[in-house]
């Protein structure tokens, strides 16, 4: 009678096979040719997380998350944004969610492909790309500008720095690259 030791020692028969040897196969080929990395990087699809949408004309493209409690899905709805269907991207039928609330929409994982008309993006990014900053700049210059003024009365004086110059410049309205 073998000791429980030895019942848990126990030997590669014929009939069992080495793990060591069955993934030897697995690591050993995984050669790939350079033609097949240059399809891989055209294609894009492996190159990320997530795949790159194709342009919809007049609509700019975005996944959006259906995970964040403080960004949420039917919010950006309200906003104006529409779900991707597969009729609006040919070709990407197969990333078409397949059960759940979304079904039927582009998604991959917990994010969803949404669009938005380019007017209305455009409008979005002037106002928290140009518009937010610049009253919050104006409200840091006329602080600045009244602690300048206090400290005059008094008979002191503040230095400024170069970056107070570089923000009472008046700054154009900026141009949002679409691609």
């Amino acid at each position: 009678m073998s000791t429980p030791d030895e019942r848990l020692k126990r030997n590669v028969g014929e009939g069992r096979g080495s793990r060591a040897m069955e993934d030897r196969a697995t690591t050993e080929n995984r050669d790939i040719s350079d033609d097949d990395r240059l399809e891989m990087f055209r294609q894009q699809f492996f190159q990320a997380a997530l795949p790159d949408l194709p342009n919809i004309p007049g609509y700019h493209v975005c996944w959006l998350t259906t995970t964040n409690p403080r960004d949420t899905v039917n919010m950006r709805m309200r906003l104006g944004y529409e779900p991707v269907k597969p009729e609006d991207v040919p070709g990407w039928e197969a990333t078409s969610i397949k059960t759940g609330e979304w079904i039927g929409f582009i998604g991959v994982n917990e994010m969803l492909a949404f669009k938005l008309p380019i007017s209305l993006y455009e409008k979005f990014m002037q106002e928290a790309h140009h518009d937010a900053p610049t009253r919050e700049l104006e409200k840091l210059t006329d602080t600045a500008e009244f602690l300048r003024e206090q400290a005059e009365k008094t008979g002191s004086y503040i230095v400024e720095g170069d970056g107070m110059q570089d923000m009472r410049r008046n700054v154009g309205r900026p141009v949002f690259d679409l691609t």
